[in-house]
């Protein structure tokens, strides 16, 4: 049985991931060894960033319809409560939304929420 070396599956695989370390700088993006760390802790960085991106765009939602909640004379809490007792369901990307693109509107909903509360 002839003997089978390993040149063509590592070459491939050297390939693949001088691939994915193009951009980087120096030897991160020449040198297999370093690269597959380099590209290892990328991917990694990747894929806790995806996790992180909907904490941070909730955060921005929260904080736009504070903003808006305090130019109409209430806090963000009182006003999600009040939206919640009057049954307005609108997740918070929505009502950014409406506080940045049609204030007359947020300012109707801040009423229903007070009217909610009284």
């Amino acid at each position: 049985m002839a003997r089978i070396k390993g040149a063509m599956s590592a070459k491939k695989r050297h390939k693949k991931v001088l691939k994915l370390a193009r951009g980087f700088i120096g030897a991160r993006s020449k040198q297999y060894k370093i690269a597959k760390q380099s590209v290892m802790k990328a991917l990694d960085y990747a894929y806790v960033g995806r996790k992180q991106k909907k904490r941070d765009f909730r955060r921005v939602w929260i904080t736009r319809i504070s903003a808006a909640c305090k130019i109409n004379g209430m806090n963000y809490s009182r006003f999600m409560n009040g939206l919640k007792k009057s049954d307005i369901t609108l997740n918070r990307k929505m009502l950014s939304e409406i506080a940045i693109n049609d204030p007359q509107a947020f300012t109707e909903l801040v009423e229903k929420s007070k009217s909610a509360l009284a």
